[in-house]
Protein backbone atom coordinates (compact mmCIF):
# COMPACT_ATOMS: atom_id res chain seq x y z
CA UNK A 1 0.00 0.00 0.00
CA UNK A 2 1.04 3.86 -1.00
CA UNK A 3 2.30 5.53 2.26
CA UNK A 4 -0.19 8.70 3.33
CA UNK A 5 3.61 10.79 3.19
CA UNK A 6 6.67 10.15 0.83
CA UNK A 7 8.76 12.69 0.64
CA UNK A 8 9.47 13.97 -2.99
CA UNK A 9 12.89 13.57 -5.24
CA UNK A 10 15.32 15.94 -4.12
CA UNK A 11 15.27 19.85 -5.81
CA UNK A 12 16.82 19.60 -9.09
CA UNK A 13 18.05 22.22 -11.87
CA UNK A 14 17.17 21.50 -15.28
CA UNK A 15 20.27 20.61 -17.64
CA UNK A 16 19.03 22.19 -20.61
CA UNK A 17 16.45 25.23 -21.29
CA UNK A 18 15.75 26.28 -24.49
CA UNK A 19 12.79 28.56 -26.35
CA UNK A 20 10.80 27.44 -29.28
CA UNK A 21 8.84 29.40 -31.87
CA UNK A 22 5.99 27.99 -32.64
CA UNK A 23 2.99 28.92 -35.13
CA UNK A 24 1.32 32.07 -34.18
CA UNK A 25 3.68 34.04 -32.60
CA UNK A 26 4.39 32.15 -30.35
CA UNK A 27 7.36 31.81 -28.33
CA UNK A 28 7.56 28.30 -25.77
CA UNK A 29 9.65 28.25 -22.88
CA UNK A 30 10.84 24.50 -22.63
CA UNK A 31 13.42 22.59 -20.00
CA UNK A 32 14.68 19.61 -19.90
CA UNK A 33 15.61 17.29 -16.32
CA UNK A 34 16.60 14.53 -14.64
CA UNK A 35 19.53 12.42 -16.51
CA UNK A 36 19.52 12.71 -20.89
CA UNK A 37 18.85 9.68 -22.28
CA UNK A 38 16.92 8.19 -19.76
CA UNK A 39 13.04 7.19 -20.51
CA UNK A 40 11.34 10.51 -21.69
CA UNK A 41 8.20 12.42 -19.73
CA UNK A 42 6.30 15.35 -20.56
CA UNK A 43 5.00 17.33 -18.05
CA UNK A 44 1.48 19.21 -18.95
CA UNK A 45 0.67 21.69 -16.71
CA UNK A 46 -2.77 22.89 -15.31
CA UNK A 47 -5.28 25.80 -15.78
CA UNK A 48 -5.35 26.35 -18.81
CA UNK A 49 -3.23 29.48 -18.17
CA UNK A 50 -1.04 27.71 -15.27
CA UNK A 51 2.50 27.45 -15.41
CA UNK A 52 5.57 25.08 -14.55
CA UNK A 53 6.77 25.05 -11.36
CA UNK A 54 10.74 23.57 -9.87
CA UNK A 55 8.12 21.39 -7.64
CA UNK A 56 7.20 19.69 -10.78
CA UNK A 57 10.38 18.21 -11.50
CA UNK A 58 10.76 16.39 -8.25
CA UNK A 59 7.73 13.84 -9.13
CA UNK A 60 10.22 11.76 -11.13
CA UNK A 61 13.44 9.65 -10.02
CA UNK A 62 16.04 11.99 -11.75
CA UNK A 63 18.79 9.34 -12.40
CA UNK A 64 15.88 7.18 -14.47
CA UNK A 65 14.00 9.99 -16.19
CA UNK A 66 14.33 12.48 -18.92
CA UNK A 67 11.73 15.24 -17.66
CA UNK A 68 10.29 17.67 -20.51
CA UNK A 69 8.34 20.52 -18.61
CA UNK A 70 6.81 23.29 -20.50
CA UNK A 71 4.88 26.60 -20.12
CA UNK A 72 2.00 26.56 -22.79
CA UNK A 73 1.06 29.20 -24.70
CA UNK A 74 0.94 32.77 -23.31
CA UNK A 75 1.71 31.16 -19.33
CA UNK A 76 4.88 32.14 -17.11
CA UNK A 77 7.94 32.05 -19.10
CA UNK A 78 6.28 32.06 -22.77
CA UNK A 79 5.73 34.89 -24.80
CA UNK A 80 3.42 37.11 -25.51
CA UNK A 81 2.37 36.84 -21.84
CA UNK A 82 -1.23 36.32 -21.58
CA UNK A 83 -2.19 35.93 -24.81
CA UNK A 84 -5.45 34.30 -26.21
CA UNK A 85 -4.36 34.57 -29.60
CA UNK A 86 -3.81 31.56 -31.47
CA UNK A 87 -3.88 29.98 -28.26
CA UNK A 88 -6.58 26.91 -28.47
CA UNK A 89 -6.65 23.30 -27.77
CA UNK A 90 -5.53 22.03 -31.01
CA UNK A 91 -2.43 24.64 -31.26
CA UNK A 92 -1.18 23.29 -27.45
CA UNK A 93 -1.37 19.58 -29.31
CA UNK A 94 0.65 20.66 -32.02
CA UNK A 95 2.80 22.77 -29.76
CA UNK A 96 3.56 19.14 -27.92
CA UNK A 97 4.07 17.46 -31.24
CA UNK A 98 6.76 19.54 -31.79
CA UNK A 99 9.09 19.73 -28.78
CA UNK A 100 8.91 15.95 -29.16
CA UNK A 101 10.32 15.94 -32.64
CA UNK A 102 12.63 18.98 -31.40
CA UNK A 103 14.04 16.81 -28.40
CA UNK A 104 13.71 13.24 -30.81
CA UNK A 105 12.28 11.03 -29.05
CA UNK A 106 10.12 8.47 -30.75
CA UNK A 107 7.30 8.39 -27.80
CA UNK A 108 7.15 9.40 -24.30
CA UNK A 109 5.04 9.05 -20.71
CA UNK A 110 2.63 12.51 -20.46
CA UNK A 111 1.89 13.28 -16.54
CA UNK A 112 -0.19 15.71 -15.81
CA UNK A 113 -3.00 16.86 -13.72
CA UNK A 114 -6.08 18.66 -14.34
CA UNK A 115 -6.64 20.83 -17.34
CA UNK A 116 -2.94 19.14 -18.15
CA UNK A 117 -4.79 15.53 -17.85
CA UNK A 118 -7.70 16.76 -20.20
CA UNK A 119 -4.73 17.88 -22.11
CA UNK A 120 -2.95 14.80 -21.91
CA UNK A 121 -6.07 12.55 -22.72
CA UNK A 122 -6.46 15.02 -25.93
CA UNK A 123 -2.81 14.79 -26.63
CA UNK A 124 -3.07 10.98 -26.56
CA UNK A 125 -6.28 10.14 -28.45
CA UNK A 126 -4.80 12.38 -31.32
CA UNK A 127 -1.48 10.69 -31.27
CA UNK A 128 -1.56 7.54 -29.70
CA UNK A 129 1.43 6.31 -31.04
CA UNK A 130 3.56 8.67 -29.74
CA UNK A 131 2.49 7.74 -25.94
CA UNK A 132 3.89 4.81 -23.43
CA UNK A 133 1.70 5.54 -20.85
CA UNK A 134 -0.08 8.55 -18.71
CA UNK A 135 -0.16 9.38 -15.45
CA UNK A 136 -2.91 11.37 -14.37
CA UNK A 137 -4.35 13.91 -11.31
CA UNK A 138 -7.45 15.62 -10.54
CA UNK A 139 -9.20 14.31 -13.69
CA UNK A 140 -10.76 17.06 -15.67
CA UNK A 141 -12.80 16.09 -19.31
CA UNK A 142 -13.94 19.81 -20.21
CA UNK A 143 -17.34 19.28 -20.18
CA UNK A 144 -20.17 20.81 -19.86
CA UNK A 145 -21.48 19.55 -16.69
CA UNK A 146 -17.90 19.70 -14.79
CA UNK A 147 -18.17 23.62 -15.84
CA UNK A 148 -21.79 23.99 -14.40
CA UNK A 149 -20.34 22.54 -11.47
CA UNK A 150 -17.57 24.91 -10.38
CA UNK A 151 -19.02 27.83 -12.18
CA UNK A 152 -22.57 27.20 -12.23
CA UNK A 153 -23.04 27.48 -8.35
CA UNK A 154 -22.44 23.35 -7.61
CA UNK A 155 -18.92 23.84 -5.49
CA UNK A 156 -20.47 27.19 -4.05
CA UNK A 157 -22.21 24.66 -1.86
CA UNK A 158 -19.89 24.23 -0.17
CA UNK A 159 -17.85 27.27 -0.04
CA UNK A 160 -20.71 29.75 -0.05
CA UNK A 161 -18.44 32.40 1.56
CA UNK A 162 -15.87 32.42 -1.08
CA UNK A 163 -18.71 31.45 -3.64
CA UNK A 164 -19.79 35.23 -2.47
CA UNK A 165 -17.00 36.80 -3.00
CA UNK A 166 -16.76 35.27 -6.93
CA UNK A 167 -20.26 36.43 -7.84
CA UNK A 168 -20.73 40.03 -5.67
CA UNK A 169 -18.66 41.99 -8.81
CA UNK A 170 -20.64 40.68 -11.57
CA UNK A 171 -24.32 42.52 -11.46
CA UNK A 172 -26.95 39.99 -11.06
CA UNK A 173 -28.68 40.28 -14.45
CA UNK A 174 -25.24 38.74 -15.76
CA UNK A 175 -24.95 36.15 -13.08
CA UNK A 176 -26.58 33.20 -14.97
CA UNK A 177 -23.53 32.70 -16.98
CA UNK A 178 -20.43 33.83 -15.05
CA UNK A 179 -17.96 32.63 -17.51
CA UNK A 180 -19.15 35.15 -19.99
CA UNK A 181 -19.61 37.49 -17.65
CA UNK A 182 -15.79 37.41 -16.58
CA UNK A 183 -14.60 36.92 -19.73
CA UNK A 184 -15.74 39.91 -20.89
CA UNK A 185 -14.12 41.57 -17.99
CA UNK A 186 -11.07 39.66 -18.68
CA UNK A 187 -11.09 40.58 -22.29
CA UNK A 188 -11.26 44.42 -22.20
CA UNK A 189 -9.15 46.87 -22.99
CA UNK A 190 -8.98 47.77 -19.69
CA UNK A 191 -5.81 46.35 -18.18
CA UNK A 192 -6.65 47.61 -14.58
CA UNK A 193 -10.17 45.61 -15.74
CA UNK A 194 -8.63 42.77 -16.31
CA UNK A 195 -6.03 42.51 -13.19
CA UNK A 196 -9.10 42.91 -10.52
CA UNK A 197 -11.36 40.82 -12.05
CA UNK A 198 -8.14 37.81 -12.77
CA UNK A 199 -7.21 38.15 -8.90
CA UNK A 200 -11.07 37.59 -8.08
CA UNK A 201 -10.89 34.16 -10.53
CA UNK A 202 -7.78 32.87 -9.99
CA UNK A 203 -9.09 33.17 -5.76
CA UNK A 204 -12.06 31.58 -6.62
CA UNK A 205 -10.25 28.28 -7.33
CA UNK A 206 -7.06 28.20 -5.69
CA UNK A 207 -8.96 28.59 -2.21
CA UNK A 208 -11.18 25.47 -3.30
CA UNK A 209 -8.47 23.17 -3.91
CA UNK A 210 -7.34 21.71 -0.91
CA UNK A 211 -9.41 19.37 1.39
CA UNK A 212 -8.93 22.17 4.21
CA UNK A 213 -9.42 25.40 2.05
CA UNK A 214 -7.55 28.40 2.67
CA UNK A 215 -9.01 31.84 2.03
CA UNK A 216 -6.47 33.38 0.02
CA UNK A 217 -5.87 30.86 -2.32
CA UNK A 218 -2.71 29.17 -3.27
CA UNK A 219 0.80 30.71 -3.52
CA UNK A 220 1.35 33.46 -6.46
CA UNK A 221 -2.60 33.65 -7.30
CA UNK A 222 -2.34 36.88 -5.91
CA UNK A 223 0.46 38.08 -8.01
CA UNK A 224 -1.13 40.19 -10.77
CA UNK A 225 1.02 38.97 -13.79
CA UNK A 226 0.34 35.39 -12.81
CA UNK A 227 -3.37 36.00 -12.08
CA UNK A 228 -4.02 37.88 -15.20
CA UNK A 229 -2.40 34.87 -17.84
CA UNK A 230 -3.76 32.52 -15.38
CA UNK A 231 -7.44 33.78 -15.47
CA UNK A 232 -7.24 35.33 -18.96
CA UNK A 233 -6.18 31.94 -20.35
CA UNK A 234 -8.56 29.90 -18.68
CA UNK A 235 -11.74 31.66 -19.27
CA UNK A 236 -11.04 31.75 -22.48
CA UNK A 237 -10.86 28.18 -22.81
CA UNK A 238 -13.98 27.73 -20.79
CA UNK A 239 -15.51 30.15 -22.31
CA UNK A 240 -15.07 28.19 -25.89
CA UNK A 241 -15.32 24.83 -23.97
CA UNK A 242 -11.99 23.87 -24.87
CA UNK A 243 -12.78 24.47 -28.78
CA UNK A 244 -14.17 20.53 -28.63
CA UNK A 245 -16.29 19.75 -31.27
CA UNK A 246 -18.86 18.36 -29.03
CA UNK A 247 -19.95 17.54 -25.41
CA UNK A 248 -17.75 14.16 -23.70
CA UNK A 249 -15.61 14.79 -26.80
CA UNK A 250 -12.80 13.35 -24.96
CA UNK A 251 -15.00 10.05 -23.31
CA UNK A 252 -16.45 9.47 -27.20
CA UNK A 253 -12.84 8.98 -28.56
CA UNK A 254 -11.60 7.32 -25.32
CA UNK A 255 -11.13 3.89 -27.28
CA UNK A 256 -7.92 5.69 -29.35
CA UNK A 257 -5.74 4.56 -26.34
CA UNK A 258 -7.25 1.46 -25.12
CA UNK A 259 -4.36 -0.19 -24.84
CA UNK A 260 -2.44 2.39 -23.22
CA UNK A 261 -1.61 1.95 -19.91
CA UNK A 262 -2.46 4.69 -17.31
CA UNK A 263 -2.53 5.67 -13.57
CA UNK A 264 -5.31 7.36 -12.70
CA UNK A 265 -4.90 9.65 -8.80
CA UNK A 266 -8.35 11.30 -7.61
CA UNK A 267 -8.74 12.99 -4.34
CA UNK A 268 -12.17 11.87 -2.95
CA UNK A 269 -13.29 15.69 -1.97
CA UNK A 270 -11.76 17.62 -5.30
CA UNK A 271 -14.07 20.25 -4.99
CA UNK A 272 -12.92 21.42 -8.36
CA UNK A 273 -12.70 18.48 -10.52
CA UNK A 274 -14.95 16.52 -8.80
CA UNK A 275 -14.49 12.04 -8.67
CA UNK A 276 -17.40 11.36 -11.11
CA UNK A 277 -15.19 12.44 -14.32
CA UNK A 278 -12.31 10.09 -13.15
CA UNK A 279 -14.67 7.49 -12.59
CA UNK A 280 -16.35 7.48 -16.07
CA UNK A 281 -13.24 7.76 -17.58
CA UNK A 282 -11.52 4.66 -15.67
CA UNK A 283 -14.95 3.03 -16.82
CA UNK A 284 -14.05 3.78 -20.50
CA UNK A 285 -10.30 2.95 -20.17
CA UNK A 286 -9.56 -0.94 -19.57
CA UNK A 287 -5.66 -0.67 -19.46
CA UNK A 288 -6.15 2.26 -16.66
CA UNK A 289 -5.82 1.96 -12.89
CA UNK A 290 -7.67 4.73 -10.48
CA UNK A 291 -6.41 5.12 -6.58
CA UNK A 292 -8.84 7.48 -5.00
CA UNK A 293 -6.92 9.07 -2.01
CA UNK A 294 -9.71 9.83 0.51
CA UNK A 295 -7.88 12.48 2.20
CA UNK A 296 -7.03 14.94 -0.80
CA UNK A 297 -8.87 17.87 -2.61
CA UNK A 298 -7.56 18.64 -6.28
CA UNK A 299 -4.30 20.06 -5.82
CA UNK A 300 -0.86 18.34 -6.89
CA UNK A 301 0.92 18.96 -3.03
CA UNK A 302 -1.57 16.87 -1.10
CA UNK A 303 0.43 14.52 0.39
CA UNK A 304 -1.87 11.53 -0.30
CA UNK A 305 -2.12 12.83 -3.92
CA UNK A 306 1.93 13.09 -4.21
CA UNK A 307 2.65 9.42 -2.54
CA UNK A 308 0.41 8.08 -5.47
CA UNK A 309 2.20 10.03 -8.66
CA UNK A 310 5.61 9.07 -6.81
CA UNK A 311 4.50 5.70 -6.67
CA UNK A 312 3.22 5.71 -10.62
CA UNK A 313 6.09 7.19 -12.00
CA UNK A 314 8.00 5.07 -9.87
CA UNK A 315 6.13 1.87 -11.59
CA UNK A 316 6.30 3.21 -15.16
CA UNK A 317 10.23 4.07 -14.69
CA UNK A 318 11.62 0.56 -15.13
CA UNK A 319 9.29 -0.08 -18.56
CA UNK A 320 11.31 0.44 -20.92
CA UNK A 321 10.31 1.26 -24.42
CA UNK A 322 12.47 2.41 -27.64
CA UNK A 323 11.95 5.54 -27.70
CA UNK A 324 14.25 7.27 -29.35
CA UNK A 325 14.22 8.17 -33.44
CA UNK A 326 16.69 9.28 -36.02
CA UNK A 327 13.74 11.11 -37.93
CA UNK A 328 12.21 12.68 -35.34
Amino acid sequence: MTPLRRALYPAIEPFNRFRLTVPGGHDLYVEECGTRGAKPAVVLHGGPGGGCSPGMRRYFDPEAWHVVLFDQRGCSRSRPHASVDRNTTWDLIDDIEAIRRRLGFERWTVFGGSWGAALGLLYAITHPKRVTELVLRGVFLMTERELRWFYGGGAAQFFPDLWDEFVRPIPAEERDDLISAYHRRLMSGDLAQQTDFARIWARWEGATATLRADPRGRPGFGDAAYARAFSRIECHYFHNRGFLPEDDHILKRIGAIRDIPGVIVQGRYDMVCPPASAFALHRAWPSSELRVVGDAGHALSEPGITAELLAATDAFRDVRRPVRTVAG
